[in-house]
């Protein structure tokens, strides 16, 4: 990873933060119907020692809260006061969404799916555009935090861009229990940063609108790994030998319910899984039918559904078969 010669004062909503300053800046973005201003909330960690800027951001879909504390408690801890480089860290990218247990904002629209944005467009198109404006020529890479939708719990993974090497590089340093390419989504936050050839990941742990302390610990435990590895903070020797090293994944594939009825898993998520071992049933309620899943491959459970009444074609789960080298 390439480091600047010296480091650089950053600007965000007009507010300068030069180095050997930390701010609390804020993005204006839109107003309720009640005239109240929302404002995306923007912390600033500039170190005096020249070294990358680093985008750590959650909430863009407003229901995924496991990344939103993820952001708390190193704010809390302190742990984006780094020694060298820089920090920009976003709790919560979609407060509309956030403040309506939403994944979306109000009008329907997916952040994630409305970048680069325009600056008159639907809500969600406004929030892309200012964003992007705002962040995006500040940073070096970003780290981008999400969780399953709806009751799907993503066992803690790290997604990165088959096409750019240094997202590969990126997704190393975070170090996740799994590590996988992920396809680019037209509109998405990590296509608009491929775009402009800043390297992102992101991290995919928990379910929506559900904490999950392993979850969070990994997220922590990802993003402190990428400042020692960008030499941002002192090394933890300690802490380094604890983290085992993350398994890649290759060939994915989703397997979805035979029939509507009650899904029982009888797997645990994150577990190692043969070829024909069984996964679940799916049942109807007087138990008359019951269809047995079985695992396709050789893998691993990397997200498990836990609804538990499901419709014929339902996500269940998610087996990702490791890379052989």
């Amino acid at each position: 990873m390439e480091i600047k010669r010296e480091n650089k004062t950053i600007t965000i909503g007009g507010e300068s933060v030069p180095p050997g300053r930390s701010k609390f800046v804020k993005i204006t973005i839109d107003r309720l119907p009640t005239g109240t201003i929302i404002d995306i909330p923007v912390y600033v960690f500039n170190a005096k020692k020249p070294g990358p800027v680093v985008l750590v951001q959650a909430g863009l879909h407003g229901d995924e809260i496991n990344g939103v504390e993820i952001v708390r408690s190193m704010l809390h801890d302190g742990s984006f006061k780094v020694n060298a480089g820089a920090v920009i860290a976003v709790p919560i990218l979609n407060i509309f969404g956030f403040i309506h247990y939403s994944r979306d904002v109000p009008d329907g629209k997916d952040v994630n799916r409305s970048f680069p944005g325009t600056k008159s467009g639907s809500m969600a198109s406004r929030i892309s555009y200012h964003y992007l404006r705002e962040i995006l020529p500040q940073i070096d890479v970003a780290i981008d935090l999400h969780t399953g939708g709806g009751q799907r719990h993503n066992f803690p993974q790290v997604r990165y861009t088959k096409e750019d090497q240094k997202s590969a590089d990126l997704a190393k340093m975070f170090n996740a229990p799994f590590t996988f390419t992920s396809k680019l989504i037209k509109g998405s936050f990590r296509n608009a940063a491929f775009r402009l050839r800043i390297p992102a990941v992101v991290f995919e742990a928990g379910e929506s609108m559900r904490f999950d302390e392993f979850s969070i610990q990994q997220g922590i435990s990802g993003i402190l790994s990428v400042f020692q590895h960008l030499g941002m903070v002192d090394e933890n020797p300690e802490g380094k030998k604890e983290l085992n090293q993350s398994v890649y994944l290759e060939a994915r594939k989703w397997i979805r319910a035979p029939t509507a009825g009650i899904f029982v898993s009888k797997v645990r998520n994150g577990s190692k899984v043969e070829k024909g071992a069984l996964l679940g049933l799916v049942s109807d309620t007087y138990a008359n039918k019951t269809k047995q899943i079985k695992a396709p491959f050789d893998g691993y459970i990397i997200c498990l559904n836990h609804q538990a009444v499901v419709n014929q074609g339902d996500a269940l789960l998610h087996v990702g078969a490791p890379m052989v080298h």
